[in-house]
């Protein structure tokens, strides 16, 4: 998995450059350095608005990490990292989850011109109905294929329990494809090299505010100032959910390696708990 645990920042003036390791400290030092001397050439030459305008899916996530699983052979399984915005993150290295979003509902105002005009609009699609189908056709053409599949907020997320996974291989290229998964979440997949999904609500859904200050710390000032944020919340996270089940497509079989991920899955999204989504 592409998280590395070592960040360096290092500035000179109004610039600065992110530098990282897998490795160690003293690499992440010199590669930020790297980056920073990137950055004033190329604000010398110009260039850098454009480059700031740039996506690149490639670089990894600046999380930092906070549990570990590992698989029966002692090899890393999944790590639970913080997200930018402060949520909790379950990164699998090949346990497969899809993540699926649904179209936003079309406002009201669609329905009501076409009773003035005399139309009958057609009614809104079900969107988790639909996915759910896929899902199912999927795993009964494939005998074996097992699904969990979870409503979230804005769409599904599935989960394969029946075996393991490499991200970016065609197998799972053609699960995405088939099931409709979220290009965002495709690229992420490919760049971290391995699957994510989201364990604790979005503060903004819960009536709180995205975390302030990212990770690392730039002093001890930052690190209080997110000690208050956690604190608050968490508090504001127990009346929400993250997840609830839908349903179990397939075999229903659960590979080894994948059993513990579900059970911690399950207990940190609140999946049994009836609660509001968020």
């Amino acid at each position: 998995m592409n998280i590395p645990q070592h960040w360096h920042r290092a500035q000179r003036g109004e610039f600065f450059g992110w530098g990282w390791s897998s490795e160690n400290e003293a690499a992440a030092r010199d590669m930020a350095e790297s980056q920073l001397a990137n950055i004033e050439q190329l604000h010398a030459a110009g260039e850098l608005r454009e480059r700031q305008r740039r996506y690149y899916s490639d670089r990894p996530m600046r999380e930092p990490v906070l549990r570990e699983f590992h698989a029966a052979d002692g090899t890393l399984a999944a790590l639970v990292t913080r997200n930018s915005y402060g949520c909790l993150v379950l990164n699998t290295a090949r346990a497969l989850f899809v993540d699926v979003d649904f179209p936003e509902t079309p406002p009201a105002s669609a329905g009501l011109l076409g009773r003035i005009f005399g139309k009958k609009s057609a009614p809104p699609p079900d969107h988790a109905t639909v996915a759910l189908e896929k899902a199912a056709a999927w795993a009964a053409s494939r005998p074996g294929w097992s699904w969990r599949a979870y409503r979230t907020r804005a769409g599904l997320r599935l989960l394969a329990t029946h075996a393991l996974f490499e991200a970016g291989s065609p197998e799972v290229t053609a699960v995405f494809d088939a099931l409709g998964a979220d290009p965002l979440y495709r690229k992420l997949c490919v760049a971290q090299r391995c699957f994510r999904a989201r364990l604790t609500p979005k503060p903004w859904r819960c009536g709180h505010f995205a975390c302030p200050v990212r990770w690392p710390w730039n002093d001890a000032e930052d690190e209080r100032g997110f000690a208050a944020w956690q604190e608050d919340y968490t508090e504001s996270c127990k009346t929400h959910a993250t997840t609830e089940l839908a349903a179990e497509p397939g075999a229903r079989a659960v590979h080894p390696d994948v059993a513990p991920l579900i059970e911690f899955h399950d207990s940190v999204t609140r999946c049994g708990s009836a609660l509001p989504l968020a």
